[in-house]
């Protein structure tokens, strides 16, 4: 074969094998009633020493803190009970995926994210039995309406990250050690106001997205009415290839963190708590009324916002 043609196959090889590497298909799609199948409910004490009672599934439903209709999941808190001061929290839901992932794409289609003083919403993944040791990824987390969002890693010692980094976000601490600085984790806040809160809510939510492998763990956010959304996380394709998705919001690179030793097989978590370690602690700093705990005690219809509507949650491997 002359030399040139030796080249052409060569190149041609290569850029297959890039493209191959970074495309996954669809192993999970969750839509609707289907979050009752592909979740577990943990009607479990708030880890977070939240305002809240996690209810399981039968409570739920029955008390419409969770419903399903066509294309939409609602999880929510209650929001006409009013609270004693020593008697259970606020009654939410904590959700959990049956199957667990290590090297995956994540996509969520979210409508609405709760909102209000005193709320803390979270979209995330870890290994609950092996935390902090087998990490933790924050994809969509803030606390008391405070935007943008903030995505984070926690992990045992060993793990941190270089400030310069080819994302849209900007740092925050570099060590994910979650024993440093209060578990704060290695975070970066997004650039976009309306990636979180009210403003997330008023221009109709948006796509998030993750990607881990071994290289690397990536977040994107996409506002509703972005023009740069890609087709294939906007039409919830068969197939997806991040190596379209452009520049990500956050981006953790395994340069100072194997990955592969820091990251166990993750279960999806989505949940909403009120107050605790973070929401509570900053409570007064947000502009909120009262105190956080008296807040949520006397006014259930503040938290009539307080809700998650999903379009979708996707999974590729």
């Amino acid at each position: 074969m002359p030399s040139y043609l030796c080249i052409l196959a060569l190149f041609a090889y290569f850029s297959v094998t890039r493209v191959l590497g970074v495309t996954y298909s669809l192993s999970d799609n969750v839509v609707g009633n289907g979050f009752y199948d592909a979740f577990n409910w943990e009607a479990i004490d708030d880890p977070t020493h939240g305002r809240v009672k996690y209810v399981d599934q039968a409570t739920s439903r029955s008390q419409n803190l969770t419903y399903a209709s066509g294309d939409s999941f609602i999880l929510r808190a209650d929001f006409k009970t009013y609270l004693g001061n020593g008697g259970p929290g606020r009654q939410s839901v904590r959700i959990l995926t049956k199957r667990t992932y290590t090297t995956h794409v994540a996509v969520f289609d979210v409508r609405h994210m709760p909102q209000g003083c005193g709320t803390w919403p979270a979209i995330w993944e870890t290994a609950e039995s092996n935390w902090p040791n087998g990490g933790e990824i924050d994809i969509v987390e803030g606390v008391n309406d405070q935007a943008p969002n903030a995505v984070a890693l926690h992990t045992g010692s060993g793990c941190s990250m270089p400030p310069g980094r080819d994302q849209t976000g900007t740092n925050g601490q570099l060590d994910c050690n979650a024993a440093v600085n209060g578990n704060a984790g290695c975070g970066v806040r997004l650039s976009e106001q309306n990636s979180y809160g009210p403003p997330f809510n008023n221009n109709g939510g948006g796509w998030y997205a993750m990607e881990r492998n071994n290289n690397f763990i990536k977040v994107w956010f996409w506002p509703r009415n972005s023009g740069s959304v890609p087709s294939d996380v906007r039409n919830g394709a068969q197939r997806v290839n991040t190596d379209g998705w452009g520049k990500p919001a956050a981006h953790f690179p395994n340069t100072q963190c194997n990955i592969a030793q820091h990251f166990a097989a993750h279960n999806i978590i989505i949940n909403l708590t009120l107050c605790g370690d973070w929401a509570g602690n900053v409570y007064g700093q947000s502009g909120c009324p009262s105190t956080c705990v008296d807040y949520v005690n006397n006014n259930p219809s503040s938290f009539r916002d307080a809700y998650f509507d999903f379009a979708a949650m996707r999974v590729y491997q």
